[in-house]
Parts: C-alpha cells; structure tokens; sequence
C-alpha cells in the first residue's frame, strides 16, 4: 500500500459534495429494459385521473421572458467528454409513454424548457444550462451572479450565451445561496469567461459556507459516490425506458469544479446591504436544505430569491445517495420566517426551476411549501407516539388534498414515504424499537434460509412470477432480494426481478426514485461498475480550500483495525509551502491526528508541498515522480513508513448492491 493509493481514496468522491451531484449518461439505447406490463399501464393511466393535469399555469410561467435559446446546448469537459446535453432530453415531448409515470413526464417537460429569460426589469436567469439556475442582477455598474452553475464549463457556456443578448458589463459580485456545488462550482470559468479578477469582486456566502462546500462529503464520499450512481441514473440511457429527470432539474454536470472564498458573509436576519447600487435583504436560513444557505429580498424589485429552501417540488429531508438528514422543521420555519419578512414579494425566483408572479399566488405557493414539511414532520411524530414504525408510517402518512393536488408538493425529488423516514431517523435513529430488528442476520444468511424456508429457489420463483403476472411488484422484489442474496448466479431470479425493478421504476413519480429502480436493473443484467469512474483531476480547483485535516478523518476511517491491533506508530507530514505539519499516530488500532511539533519522535517524517499533496489525491502525479522529485523526500524509516500505510484498505467505490 502506497500514501499515493491511500491519499487518491480518501478523496475518491469530493466531486459529489453538494445538492445531489452525479454523472451525466452514457449511450441512447433501451439498456434491456422491458416493456411497461398492463399493470404499469393501468397504474399510470390513473395518475392521469387523479391530479389537475389540464392546470397550465406552470408551463406558461416556465415559458415567460423567454429572450432566446440555444440551438443546440451541449457542453463538454476540458478533456473532450459530453458533460451536458439538452438535446438528450428532445424525446421528453407530447403526452406520457406507458413507461413513465405521468405526473414525472410532466415535471421533465418542464424541466427541458431552457434558455435566458428575464424575471423581471433587471433580473434575468439561465435555466438549463446546468443542475441549477445561474441568476444576473444588474447592477449600476456592472452584473451581480447568484450561484454559478456546477462546473468550470458550463458557466462559460452560460455567460457566453448571456452576454449575445444582455449588455455587456463586468461582474462586480458573486452570491453563493448554499454549499452545494451546483450552486458554486462554476465560479472560475465564469469569471475567466468574463474576463474579471477575482480579487475584484465582492463575494457573498452564508457563514459555514467555506467548512460545508469543501468538507461536507469527504468522510463518506466513497460510499456517496457508489449510490449516487443510482440515485442519478449514471448509467441509464436518455430514453422513455431510461433517465428522464431528477425532477429538481435534468441532472447535474460532471465537469472541473471551482470554488472562491467568501468576502463577506451572511450571519443573521435580516441583514442589509447594498452591492452595486441594489439594495438586498438577506435572511440566513443555515440547517434546512444545505448546512449554509441564504436566502434574498430585493426591496426595490419587490423580488424574492427563495434559493433552495423553496423550489417546485417537494425536496429532500433525506436523499437517497446518503447524507444527514435534514431538520424539517427548521426548514419549514424558514420559510414562515421569509413570509413575514417578505409578504411584499410579487416575484419570486429560485435556485432550482422556474418563477412565479403575483403576490397572492407566491403566498399560497409559499405557504404550500412550508406546510408541506411541517406535515411530514407533525405527522411523522404523531404516527411516531402512537407506536408506528418507520415502515408503517412511511405506508400510512398521505398528504393533504390541499398539498397533494399542488404540483409544487409533489415528490419529483423528494417523497412522502421516505422523508417520514428521514424525519424519524432524526429523532429516533435507526433502531424501530422491534428487538427482530436489534441483531438481524446478515443478509446472505437470512437469503438462504428464506430462500430453504420457501420449499428452494425453483418453488420460490414460481411464486414471484405469479406475483409478477398480477403486478405485485414490491413484493417480488421483497422475495427474489432474498433469492438473488442466496443465489446469486441464478439467472431466472435476476431476470425477473429486473424486470419487476423495470415496473417499480416506470411507475415513480420521483425522478430519483425511478432512477434508482432502472440501476438496479441495469446491474442486474449487465453487473455492477468495474471502477468508480471519476476523474478526481476535475476537483482540485476545489480541494485547495479542503482543510487538511479532514483528509485525515477519511484516512482514519480505512484503517485495518484488526491488522492495525497491537501495533504503535508515528509518522510526520510536513507541508513545506503552507507552514503546517502534522502527526498521525497509531495506537489501540486507531489513527489519531495532531498539529506536528519539532521535538516529536516519530517512525518517519514526510516533506512535501500541499500542492504536490493535492495532486497525488487526484492522480496527477505517481509516485515514483514525486519520490524521484525534488517537491517529496523522506526522513527514518522508509520500511516503518511502508508497514505504516499497509496498514490502510482504500475502498473501490465500486462495490456491488443488488447482488452480494
């Protein structure tokens, strides 16, 4: 084991830090899927029936202040990748295919609406060019850019595409709503774009928004990084039978991410300022959407920026690529909170999807969102003191017809059944109480005896394929699991319940949910990812700002524990170009790190420049270069230093979850 294979892990998925970040694609065929059953057929029929679906008044909104759009967006990466492509997304037109759910397909017509638009005098947005809207104030001398898109090469396409069409000025002020990166990670093509020195502009950011934007998903980025893959359909093909939407947006661009630290931030509400000549009122809104978020007034526009703590979905109190749990109530009182202090607004523009005009409707809108999570949540404690279980308030709790007939609450991105389970787990964790549940079996183990219980796998299949017949398809999946867990060569069960997967997907409303059904199917029949597939040389703008010792807290938590067990060591890191060192000690088969100090007797100590660090995490450099160059060299024991990082496992990133 080498530092360069321990260092590269640690950061294996930092470009997943934020709001839901994922990889665009790849090819345009049908992947495999099976055609949608009569079952799913009838089931989505009925969506048809059961909300207002004639209600236009979405798609006239999208559609308003169109001031052009591109003939064809589509963006590659420096290194020549397709990294954005909207004319993916042409099939999304007309009326649902059977294959998906009709209240989705509507959410993802929507989304595909894209362009440079005007919101009102003064304020303009580009909406799909990327995950999230990049928003222009201008000012009385020059642009003001709220959140920059996700990537270096999408914002340049962005404000290229702009400035064909609005006045051309400087950029005089950068505002970062929240720490997830489609909201900064475009900030340095933007900028080299236009042609503006950084150290020029005032940067605005809610306090926290430097620790969150680049420490959020160190620690766990690995295991993030696997499941994003489902959670964005990373492998689904554009297609009626593939991805279609996330439902927040069409998915987010993997391109090179950047960062710029703040020069001012935003600590308390309101909190008054004027940038430009425009005067602004923000409301600081941390632990609701993201760990640091603002949200805006402009007085004088009667205009109000809800950032993501209000969007045209129901969002996520939990997401399904693994995170923290969001506080709903929080969130919810953020936005009561916005309405006092707004009631005014007769705009409102957000991070994600498109506006809306009209004080009466923005109030109803907005009252709509913030009950919508304070239901969940209410609701949720209710089912909770009564004895309910997660399961069984996730099967029980249904929104109000008040908020389940309004589109902007449904779950294209977020849903019902499982923020109730996120909203348990914030208060509860994740014990239900039931002692069957305090030491289950492992999954092989339990599989096998099911599978022996049910009279064998060939008695077992049976049943699910008359399940299947009558399109009872969780509970195939329920079974086969066990199945595929106990035999997982078995051919007949991966086949079926990939198929069931198919049916289970093609009825989502929420576009992470489908997604995640279609990549179950997808490995099912073609296997799990050899390699995590990123290219971590994208993230180094990014990692700069990264503290070193969160790249630590990762490391520690590869430690072998059991090989570790008995043994006691010490090596010394020294950043030569930053002034800083540090030790990292093994004892009681833990990693332990702290501040170097001269006098430290230490097994080996390493010199080396954060830079070079930062390009050993991300592959840029091997090792053989840095340790014949002159930026790396070894003080003591370079056996103790090998014995040292043996001691690590750095995890794959591709490990499989649908089979063992």
């Amino acid at each position: 084991m080498t530092i360069h294979r321990i260092l590269l892990t640690v950061i294996a998925a930092a470009s997943l830090i934020g709001c839901e970040q994922g990889i665009q694609a790849p090819g345009a065929d049908q992947q495999g899927h099976s055609a949608p059953t009569t079952s799913t057929i009838k089931a989505n029929a009925k969506v048809l029936d059961e909300l207002p679906f004639d209600n236009l008044e979405d798609f006239d909104e999208a559609r308003r202040g169109l001031i052009a759009t591109p003939a064809a967006l589509q963006v590659n990466s420096i290194g020549g990748d397709r990294i954005w492509d909207m004319p993916a997304y042409d099939f999304i037109a007309g009326d649902a295919p059977d294959s998906v759910n009709p209240s989705l397909w509507r959410q993802a017509r929507l989304n595909n609406i894209h362009g440079l638009f005007e919101v009102t005098q003064g304020i303009y947005q580009l909406r799909g060019f990327d995950l999230a809207n990049l928003t222009l104030i201008e000012g009385e001398t020059g642009w003001i850019v709220v959140d920059p898109a996700t990537a270096v090469e999408t914002a340049k396409v962005a404000w290229a595409f702009a400035l064909q069409h609005l006045q051309e000025k400087p950029i005089v002020a950068v505002i970062f709503t929240h720490s997830h990166v489609d909201h900064f990670g475009g900030v340095a093509g933007l900028l080299e774009q236009a042609g503006t020195d950084p150290d020029t502009i005032r940067v605005i950011a809610p306090e926290g928004f430097m620790e969150a934007a680049t420490s959020e998903n160190i620690l766990a980025g690995t295991t993030m990084g696997r499941r994003a893959v489902y959670m964005y359909g990373k492998q689904l093909a554009r297609t009626e039978r593939g991805h279609v939407d996330t439902g927040l947006g069409k998915a987010p661009a993997f391109g090179t991410a950047s960062i710029l630290p703040p020069t001012e931030l935003i600590n308390l509400t309101p909190q008054n300022k004027v940038i430009d000549g425009v005067r602004f009122t923000f409301q600081y809104a941390p632990e609701s959407e993201a760990p640091a978020e603002l949200t805006f007034y402009l007085p004088d526009h009667k205009a109000f920026c809800g950032a993501e703590i209000l969007s045209r979905n129901m969002h996520n109190l939990y997401t399904l690529r693994g995170a923290k749990v969001r506080d709903a109530l929080k969130w919810s009182a953020y936005i009561d909170e916005a309405l006092t202090l707004f009631g005014d607004t007769e705009v409102f523009f957000a991070s994600h999807h498109w506006p809306m005009w009209g004080k009466a409707r923005i109030e109803r809108y907005m009252k709509q969102q913030r009950d919508t999570y304070k239901y969940i949540h209410d609701q949720t404690m209710r089912l909770a003191a009564k004895g309910y279980t997660p399961g069984e308030i996730a099967e029980e709790l249904d929104m109000p017809e008040a908020l389940s007939n309004s589109f902007s609450s449904r779950g294209y991105y977020g849903t019902v059944r499982h923020n109730a389970r996120a909203v348990y787990q914030a208060y509860f964790g994740w014990y239900d109480g039931n002692p069957a549940h305090l030491n289950p079996l492992p999954a092989e183990d339990a599989a096998e005896r099911y599978v022996k219980l049910m009279g064998g796998s060939d008695q077992l299949l049976s049943e699910a394929e008359k399940s299947f017949a009558v399109g009872d398809y969780r509970w195939v999946a329920e079974i086969l699991n066990h199945l595929v867990f106990a035999e997982p060569g078995n051919a007949g069960a991966k086949s079926l319940l990939a198929n069931s997967y198919d049916q289970l997907g093609y009825q989502a409303e929420s576009g992470p949910w489908r997604d995640v059904y279609l990549s179950a199917a997808y490995e099912l029949r073609h296997g799990a990812p050899k390699t995590p597939g990123i290219d971590l040389s994208t993230t180094i703008g990014l990692l700069k700002e990264a503290p070193v010792p969160k790249f630590f807290d990762a490391m520690a938590t590869m430690l072998n524990g059991p090989d570790a067990d008995g043994m006691e060591m010490s090596v010394k890191l020294v950043f030569t170009d930053i002034q800083e060192s540090y030790i990292l000690d093994i004892e009681n088969a833990v990693l332990h790190h702290k501040p170097g100090q001269a006098d430290a007797e230490v097994n080996a100590t390493i010199n080396l420049t954060h830079e070079l660090f930062l390009r050993m995490v991300t592959g840029q450099a091997g090792l053989r270069e840095t340790l014949m160059g002159d930026d790396l060299n070894v003080e003591g024991s370079r056996i103790d230093l090998l014995r040292f990082f043996s001691l690590f496992e750095p995890a794959s990133g591709a490990f499989n979850i649908v089979t063992p």
